[in-house]
């Protein structure tokens, strides 16, 4: 059986990979690993807008309480909410049930620790050895021994406002925003939060009903938020995903501005700041080779990760980074919370635009983002990892770098999920990058498929 556990938890379509019984299971064996130093621990729940989270939840719940856990449920919460408000309940562990920026028929579990971090690599191989090996953990638990189900109180939610409008304070008079919610876990947050700082809010994408999270909005599809900030005149527009641990943000100008270049503005703030620690930031293989070209520009170290926020948080909490992230609007200001917070990194970059006093699109344009070329080779499973040691494909790779005269790059790396080599080539020419990305994939393809 494969890994249930991915980078970011339990995912699948919902009933049917990620069904109620797996989900009563898991929440059997989270429930039963974490009593063994926790006691009678309590376990947090919150979910997204899919229409699927009653389901899940209402199973995850029973096999929490049938080991004798406690449940406490918030409701439709962003999940670095529930991050938040494991640590403000003193609960032992986080769970969210959401599948993020994925559509709605698709739905996901991922845990928190008590001190609102995701689970350790040993602590989810546990979990998955007792649903694997189909271990019995309940079997003598019965009478008061069972859990309770707790529903938290009614302002949960605005505890995590409070939270986020402390976490940024700014005076936003004067200044009217787009924010695009996707239909989902922010979409009655977001909006509370940038009022509450006194800004003209205009909110998109705050409609769900279980069926259009992420649906044409939100991080993942922007377009309809970039025509609006244009067609309102605002200062700017911030995307949040499913969850809103995402931002992908939209200038004046109606252009986007993506994860890449929100870490280099707001990484700038912070150095001037002094918040920086040692000038570093951590960033994954996939950032572009304009965000290291701009960080150099302004004194900073990359610390580079595998893909996945996982990853960069390991890493941070290694080196004792502020912010890190991934190009895909997930960051992580490590001096404020947890995890990837699509809101509070949509606060810190409102700061960093209003500190500098120019428009966003400046600062934008301040980050030359390169051209960037993704292809897929298909290959046999067993061959994903052969080209790491392929001679020709070493040398080919040294020929196409030394083409592009230290402007662009190369990065080759096996799918998790399929039977795929991803081929991505970085350069200023796109015409020159399509047609290498193109030859490379082919020879993969010849080589291992």
């Amino acid at each position: 059986m494969s890994r249930l556990f991915g980078t970011d938890g339990v995912r699948g379509v919902a009933n049917s990979e990620l069904t109620p019984e797996l989900a009563f299971e898991l929440g059997k064996a989270g429930a039963h690993v974490l009593s063994k130093s926790k006691g009678r621990p309590t376990i947090l729940i919150g979910t997204d807008t899919r229409i699927s989270a009653d389901m899940l939840e209402s199973a995850l719940s029973a096999g929490i309480l049938a080991v004798g856990a406690d449940v406490i449920t918030v409701g439709v919460m962003p999940t670095p909410a529930v991050a938040y408000l494991v640590r403000h309940y003193n609960a032992d562990a986080g769970v969210v049930i959401s599948a993020s920026h994925n559509p709605f028929e698709y739905n996901g579990i991922k845990f928190f620790n008590g001190e609102g971090f995701k689970l350790d690599d040993a602590v989810e191989d546990e979990i998955e050895d007792i649903i694997i090996r189909n271990i019995e953990v309940n079997k003598y638990i019965t009478g008061d021994q069972l859990g309770r189900h707790i529903i938290a109180d009614e302002d949960a939610a605005q505890k995590y406002i409070d939270f986020l409008v402390a976490s940024t304070p700014m005076d936003l008079h004067g200044i009217k925003l787009v924010l695009d919610c996707a239909n989902g876990a922010s979409y009655a947050i977001a909006g509370k939060v940038y009022e509450a700082l006194g800004a003209d809010v205009v909110v998109i994408g705050d409609s769900p009903n279980g069926l259009n999270i992420n649906d044409n909005c939100g991080s993942t599809h922007p377009e309809r938020l970039c025509e609006m900030v244009v067609q309102e005149g605002a200062f700017m527009g911030m995307a949040y995903d499913g969850d809103a641990d995402r931002l992908i943000a939209v200038d004046e100008q109606g252009r986007i501005i993506d994860g890449d270049k929100v870490i280099c503005i707001c990484a700038a703030m912070l150095k001037e700041e002094g918040r920086l620690k040692d000038d570093l930031v951590t960033a994954t293989v996939m950032s572009n080779i304009g965000f290291h070209k701009y960080m150099e520009s302004i004194g900073c170290k990359v610390e580079v990760t595998g893909v996945g926020d996982r990853y960069v948080l390991e890493s941070m909490l290694k080196t004792g980074g502020v912010i890190g992230g991934e190009q895909s609007g997930h960051i992580i200001f490590l001096d404020k919370t947890t995890t990837g917070d699509g809101i509070l990194s949509s606060l810190q970059l409102l700061k960093a635009v209003l500190q500098s006093g120019k428009p966003a699109s400046a600062l934008s344009d301040d980050i030359l983002i390169y051209p960037q070329v993704l292809k897929n080779a298909k290959v046999l499973n067993e061959n994903k990892n052969k080209y790491k040691t392929d001679a020709e494909i070493q040398e080919v790779i040294q020929k196409v770098e030394a083409q592009m005269e230290g402007s662009g790059r190369v990065l080759i790396r096996p799918s998790g999920t399929e039977p795929l080599v991803r081929v991505m080539i970085e350069g200023e020419d796109m015409d020159q990058i399509t047609d290498l990305a193109e030859d490379l994939a082919k020879l993969l393809t010849r080589k291992f498929g």
